[in-house]
């Protein structure tokens, strides 16, 4: 056996950690291959830490393999256990890998290498799409690079097969169940989360949302366009970073029309262009005025003249402007006191204003857009704990380890109840969460802080469902895993910068509020933690910076700011500025609007109090010694919101990965790769699939899903023998898979409460349970299509037959009918039949010749109506359909019984006239005729 140990650079976090990972599973790797070369009859080996023997493996074969009765959990011989475990064929070739879909079914040790070989000859192969089980693996392979990431930038683009069937289990889980369904991206800066998202949401609309010519659609692909210019940034690792950060330059043709495009879809949310122009033209001209130090107490300002247009901008006059920047109020002991800032003070005033104004604009294009498609009910505040029973008392599968089905004592019945009106009340939604990926700059700031906290808080999410859950709840109920799954729990991390009183961010709060420095807080911290092994120091040591150990990696942050940052503090003198009354321009005293009511709310104004520079949900108006709410208590409140929100949806995990780091496109590098992969815990997450239970269901829940599996006869149906019709399902399903030969490793186990499943099984399981649907409807559509035909078919001969139309003279040849005689009555002589000389006669009064047919009177151009002459034309109505048989496939008019027509003379064809109706001439029997009142003598 070859054991290939690769390494990383010197700046590799946690190598140590790895490599213990990295024995470990190698240790059980032998011990894999050590019981699958076993002789039958000998003694298994033990895993380590794995909670007993592992059996050797059958030899493969078609025909299913006996249950093994484990203990129950009342002492009742129940099958559950290990099921079908095929022997699988060792190094996969290139061709094979690309070819694999699911990294559950890879050949030979489940290792690190195999993992990261099999994605990149799928990478090589323009696969980039990967599943592991019901997680997806998206490797960016950055072909999109420079496109605007919104929802029009994907037009044209295919989507994948894989996230096609993300959208549609979503789409499908939200229909069945009720509940809340929410697609979580993740992964370092730069793995095209936000592309991704961009692709999912379009299909969604195309699924569930009425495609992208729906309102709806226009509305959201506005908004994106519209915030994704303002909220974009260029970073050392991302060209088309998510956020508010630096600047982005471009200069070619293509700009002019995205600067068009964007122009329109603020009209499409019906926001005034020029006002939002206007307000980043001042903030852009903000960056071109500067404060130094004069000869007397005020401060000079180098560029005047910037400083005078921005004030034209913002509807204020430049004296105004100049004094909100350069002096301040300070209530002291109740007293009033004004004072001129120096050159320092004035700048960091000036970069206020700036951050306020673009803050602000781009807040209201989010309630502007917001607004326009709200949700239709608004989330529960439930804990997890009833978020799991909620999850409880649904009958459909159970994704990622949520805990699904219902008891059957008063007590759960009761929780039924209360689970059902939760349902109800949370009206379910789709949500697509693309949240802030892990990043290291040099030098890491405040914000890099925050987000990398909410990296961690995702990752946590994910380790607490997909590993936490499954893990506890096999120990709970008497479940022995033969995979021990050993993942890095973060907790420690999280708690180290968000814990009420001891975090890094409370004590930075504590910090802003005693006005201290960057170098209190730092020594401050390192002494609070200074056992803490995720906090150390760098190297070299500086009185302003302190490390952290991420998951992802360790950071350096930089403390010189943090506490400005965190105050993000605009005083009431340069809010008074905006006031209507002294400020025509209606957009800028807008921004300003619940500070300004605020403020003048009373008559003293301005009186030393200070806002936020970035809008919250509420106003912040505290005097000058009392805490205002800071930037990391914002951060931390819609952190809070948003994971009471994950809390209640039921999570579909999209992860993303970066393929290089110059964002070169189709470049593999496996050294970057390899460090993704360790910090997702690909490897772990895998393993567990493989080779665990990820996935539990109620025994009523499973009988009530794959109940159709089985034969209807031979269930029992009844609570009291439901672990019974459970193993009958599997024992069926468990025939099907050994007929099909399948290589993949199914196992089940049945617990006190639950059935748990192998991720293999449990793919087995919806196959069957689709192919069995899927019978099952095409052979109802066939009977009920046969049965309607059939039916209908005699009502149409007796409608047909009812409803046929009188047979035209011109049908049979233009000649009378001949009158039969009267019953009863002797036939003529045939000497009188016919008098020959009289006919003779006859013909000779009129002109007409004995040997020839009389010659068709011209047509007249006018009929006859009791003893009036009507011309043409004239006015009729149909006094019934015509043509009456219109299942011939003829596709030429027709006239409806009750429909007005314009009849311009007589046919050609006898008994017929010539009508006009919508352009068409059509020649109609005269019987199907009647003559409108109002007509044209």
């Amino acid at each position: 056996m070859h054991i290939w140990i690769l390494r990383t650079d010197a700046s590799s976090s946690n190598e140590a950690v790895h490599l213990q990972q990295r024995l470990r599973s190698l240790s059980t790797e032998l011990v894999t291959l050590r019981n699958r070369l076993h002789v039958q009859g000998g003694q298994p080996a033990t895993v380590k830490g794995g909670g007993g023997p592992v059996p050797p493996l059958a030899p493969v074969s078609t025909a299913p393999q006996p249950a093994v009765p484990p203990r129950s959990a009342h002492n009742v011989p129940a099958p559950i256990g290990s099921v079908t475990q095929q022997q699988r064929p060792q190094a996969p070739s290139s061709g094979s890998s690309s070819n694999l879909e699911d990294l559950i079914h890879l050949h030979g040790p489940l290792t690190e290498d195999a993992v990261m070989k099999c994605l990149q000859a799928r990478f090589q192969a323009s696969n980039f799409y990967t599943n592991v089980g019901p997680i997806l693996l998206c490797v960016n392979p950055y072909k999109e690079v420079g496109n605007p990431l919104t929802l029009s930038s994907t037009r044209g683009i295919a989507l994948s097969p894989q996230l096609n069937k993300v959208v549609q289990e979503a789409v499908r889980q939200q229909s069945e169940t009720g509940y809340p369904q929410a697609i979580i991206l993740s992964g370092t800066s730069g793995s095209g989360k936000s592309h991704v998202s961009m692709l999912l949401l379009r299909q969604l609309f195309a699924v569930a949302g009425g495609g992208p010519e729906t309102d709806a659609f226009k509305h959201l692909a506005a908004a994106f366009t519209v915030l994704r210019s303002l909220g974009s940034a260029k970073t050392m690792t991302n060209s088309e970073s998510s956020r508010i950060y630096g600047d982005t330059r471009q200069d070619t043709i293509e700009d002019s029309n995205r600067f068009q495009a964007w122009k329109n879809c603020l009209g499409i949310l019906g926001i005034p262009f020029l006002d939002v122009v206007r307000v980043l033209a001042a903030v852009l001209l903000l960056g071109n005025v500067q404060f130094m130090d004069g000869k007397g107490l005020e401060v000079d300002v180098k560029g005047e003249a910037e400083l005078n247009a921005v004030a034209g901008l913002l509807g204020v006059s430049g004296g105004a402007l100049f004094r909100g920047l350069t002096s301040r109020t300070h209530n002291a002991r109740g007293q009033l006191v004004k004072s001129v800032c120096d050159a320092n003070m004035s700048n960091m005033t000036r970069d206020c204003l700036a951050k306020a104004l673009y803050c602000r604009t781009v807040a209201t294009i989010v309630r502007r857009a917001n607004s326009l498609k709200r949700l239709g009910s608004t989330l529960g505040t439930l804990s997890s704990d009833s978020n799991e029973s909620v999850h409880n008392q649904a009958e459909v599968t159970s994704q990622h380890a949520s805990t699904i089905g219902g008891s059957t004592n008063a007590g759960s019945k009761s929780m039924a109840a209360l689970n059902n009106a939760i349902r109800h009340a949370t009206d379910g939604f789709i949500g697509i969460l693309d949240m802030f990926g892990f990043e290291e700059p040099k030098p890491s700031q405040l914000e890099h802080l925050c987000i990398n906290l909410c990296a961690e808080t995702m990752q946590h999410f994910y380790n607490t469902h997909i590993f936490k859950s499954s893990i506890e709840s096999c120990r709970d109920e008497g479940i022995n895993c033969e995979v021990e799954v050993d993942y890095v729990d973060n907790v420690p991390c999280i708690d180290l910068v968000s814990s009420l009183r001891t975090g890094l961010l409370s004590m930075l709060d504590v910090e802003c509020s005693i006005r201290g420095t960057a170098e209190s807080y730092v020594s401050k911290i390192k002494v609070q933690h200074k056992n803490n092994s995720r906090l150390f120091d760098p190297k070299p040591i500086d009185p302003r910076l302190f490390c952290i150990q991420h998951f992802a990696g360790k950071v350096v942050y930089d403390a010189t700011d943090f506490l400005d940052t965190n105050k993000d503090v605009i005083q009431d003198d340069l809010v008074a500025v905006f006031y209507k009354h002294s400020c025509n321009f209606g957009f800028a005293t807008h921004l300003f609007g619940s500070e300004l009511k605020a403020l003048y709310s009373v008559e003293t104004v301005p009186r030393g109090v200070s806002f936020r520079i970035s809008p919250t949900s509420h106003t912040d108006l505290l005097n000058g010694d009392e805490p205002v709410s800071t930037l990391t208590q914002d951060f931390h409140t819609r952190l809070d919101n948003l994971l009471r929100t994950l809390v209640h949806a039921r999570p579909h995990f999209v992860r993303c990965i970066c393929s290089n780091s110059q964002e070169a496109a189709n470049r593999f590098e496996r050294g970057i790769v390899v460090r993704q992969i360790r910090s997702l815990q690909v490897l772990e997450t895998v393993n567990l699939m493989a080779g665990g239970y990820p996935h539990r269901m109620r025994f009523k829940a499973f009988n009530m899903r794959y109940r159709c599996l089985a034969p209807f006869a031979k269930l029992n149906r009844t609570e009291e023998k439901v672990t019974d019709d459970c193993n009958l399902i599997l024992q069926y399903v468990m025939d099907s898979i050994g007929k099909q030969q399948s290589l993949v490793s199914t196992s089940y186990a049945m617990g006190k409460r639950h059935i748990f499943l192998s991720e293999g099984i449990r793919q087995q399981l919806e196959k069957l349970r689709s192919e069995t649907r899927q019978k099952a409807a095409t052979l109802i559509q066939c009977c009920w299509r046969g049965w309607h035909c059939r039916y209908r078919m005699s009502a149409i001969r007796r409608e047909k037959t009812v409803n046929q139309p009188p047979v035209s003279r011109t049908a049979i040849g233009g000649t009378r009918p001949r009158p039969q005689p009267i019953a009863g009555t002797p036939p003529p002589d045939p000497n009188e039949k016919c008098d020959a000389k009289i006919i003779q006669q006859t013909c000779n009064l009129f002109g007409l010749d004995l040997e020839r047919p009389p010659p068709v009177p011209p047509s007249r151009s006018y009929t006859v109506t009791g003893n009036t002459k009507l011309g043409y034309p004239q006015t009729r109505v149909m006094k019934m359909t015509y043509p009456e048989d219109t299942t011939t496939g003829d596709d030429g008019p027709v006239l409806l019984k009750g429909d007005t027509v314009l009849v311009v003379g007589a046919s050609h064809r006898r008994g017929h006239l010539i009508v006009e109706h919508k352009h068409c001439t059509l020649h109609v029997p005269f019987q199907f005729l009647e003559l409108k009142q109002s007509v044209n003598i």
